[in-house]
């Protein structure tokens, strides 16, 4: 005689551990959405901050003043206004920058990509990513104390707070960010697409070159401009090494004034809160953000068109 035990469907001994589940898929989604919803609210709690605060600037200051003032003192008595002043001291430094760092953060990029070994580049990718760690303040007096004297003894009139050594130091700061990014879009290249172009019989700088480049442009364009963005606003190194003094014009070898320079300065303390004088730096933080945001659009836009074009 066969004692016969009832069966229990397969299904119902999962059905606890997947409502478990799912319950503690619900419960991390949750947590994730109020963590991107903080992000949200505060940034558009930064974006009405400015907004609002500038339109009370723009209440006491023409626009066209804004845009066509070939002097900034918001400071002096005969207040004068031109914030291409400062955009065009800010646009100085941050091209110095890049053309220091591009070439030395892709040139670095595709020499681990490439060419390190596996052991070389687990050496060689913390070490180049320790610079980003360094604080800026420390730049900034490296910039002043070290990198100004020495450019001075093969630069004539070079001064002592300049645009030039600002510059070049602000690209040491972001070379990092160039050469990891970088580096991280050229080693996604798939492998396939080296082994074809090897197999034409491509050397390796053609396959490089023609190859692999392109397919990462994608992702080098997008580390240029964040690259970009983070020189726009640094401040304590312009602050420390290009000087304080707003002057329209493109030469290096002078002090100059950037947008978050002139920001430090009011900042201070010394300048009463609510006055003009105050409200200036809303107006040029708002400057600050519009270009940062029409960096960034344009970096989404050429992101998404190149790589629809090579899928």
């Amino acid at each position: 005689m066969t004692t016969e035990f009832p069966s229990t469907p397969t299904s119902d001994l999962w059905k606890p551990n997947r409502q478990r589940s799912q319950r503690v898929e619900l419960i991390v989604k949750l947590i994730f959405g109020a963590f991107a919803f903080v992000s949200i609210v505060t940034t558009l709690g930064i974006i009405e901050t400015l907004i609002f605060e500038t339109f009370k600037f723009f209440q006491e200051v023409s626009l066209w003043q804004f845009l066509t003032d070939d002097k900034w003192t918001p400071l002096f008595k005969s207040a004068k206004f031109g914030i291409f002043v400062l955009i065009s001291a800010t646009v100085m430094t941050s091209t110095i920058a890049i053309l220091v760092a591009l070439p030395l953060g892709l040139l670095s990029a595709i020499c681990l990509s490439e060419y390190a070994t596996p052991k070389v580049r687990g050496i060689l990718k913390p070490a180049l990513e320790i610079l980003a760690g360094v604080p800026t303040v420390v730049y900034g007096y490296f910039a002043l104390l070290f990198v100004t004297p020495l450019l001075q003894k093969f630069v004539p009139g070079l001064q002592g707070f300049n645009a030039l050594s600002a510059g070049m130091v602000l690209g040491i700061m972001i070379t990092p960010l160039v050469a990891s990014l970088s580096e991280d879009a050229i080693y996604s290249v798939p492998r396939s697409l080296r082994d074809g172009a090897y197999a034409l019989g491509a050397t390796k700088r053609e396959t490089i070159t023609s190859v692999v480049l392109p397919a990462a442009l994608s992702g080098i364009v997008s580390s240029l401009i964040l690259a970009i963005s983070r020189a726009i606003g640094e401040t304590m190194i312009v602050t420390l090494a290009a000087g304080q003094n707003p002057r329209l014009g493109l030469n290096p070898l002078v002090p100059v004034m950037t947008m978050t320079a002139f920001i430090v300065q009011v900042s201070l303390g010394d300048t009463p809160a609510g006055s003009l004088a105050y409200k200036t730096i809303y107006a040029v933080g708002m400057t600050l953000f519009t270009i940062t945001l029409a960096l960034n659009v344009f970096s989404f836009w050429f992101v998404r068109r190149f790589r629809e074009k090579y899928e």
